[in-house]
């Protein structure tokens, strides 16, 4: 009898885990088609790039702060010919001038199958030639991809003197 109320204990928890691990990557993701929305608020032919990239990510709600040593950390979805395919995570240290904190998103385009994969086995890691173009009207007919990847980033509040991507690494997994 112990057995089966233990069983059933273990059988309730797991379900309420689930349940609030799916009520979280639901948030992800609808905070991912927010996040969309608005880069294309901001730069409507930002739409090309969506329609054409081989994937993308979008991380809707980036964290980063720093005093001397900083760091920056956020959730999103990963989407493949438009279509979600699993979850991305990012994070980041940075170790130099700068201060504050600030909220932002951020789009990442991955221009092939090539530099797409990369991100699928946990292989991109943005290195400093890698700058991210601050979304704004027109910013994506000119933004250029590096090694495969380009990054666009929206800030959403706070004031941080240091804006790099230099640093980033990504892992995913699927849905």
């Amino acid at each position: 009898m112990k057995k089966i109320t233990l069983l059933l204990v273990l059988f309730s928890l797991s379900s309420v885990l689930f349940a609030q691990s799916d009520k979280k990557s639901q948030k992800i993701i609808e905070d991912s088609e927010d996040a969309k929305a608005a880069f294309l608020d901001e730069d409507p032919d930002m739409a090309k790039l969506f329609s054409s990239a081989y994937g993308y990510i979008i991380l809707p709600n980036v964290g980063k702060g720093g005093l001397g040593v900083g760091g920056a950390s956020g959730n999103g979805v990963a989407y493949q010919g438009g279509s979600r395919i699993g979850f991305a995570r990012m994070t980041q240290v940075t170790i130099g001038f700068q201060a504050g904190g600030q909220a932002y998103s951020e789009v990442v385009f991955f221009e092939d199958k090539e530099a797409f994969d990369r991100f699928k086995k946990n292989k991109i890691e943005m290195s400093a030639q890698v700058s991210a173009v601050a979304a704004a009207s027109g910013a994506s007919l000119n933004a250029k991809y590096v090694d495969g990847v380009m990054v666009f980033t929206r800030t959403k509040g706070g004031l941080m003197y240091e804006a790099s991507v230099g640093g980033q690494q990504f892992k995913f997994s699927e849905n």
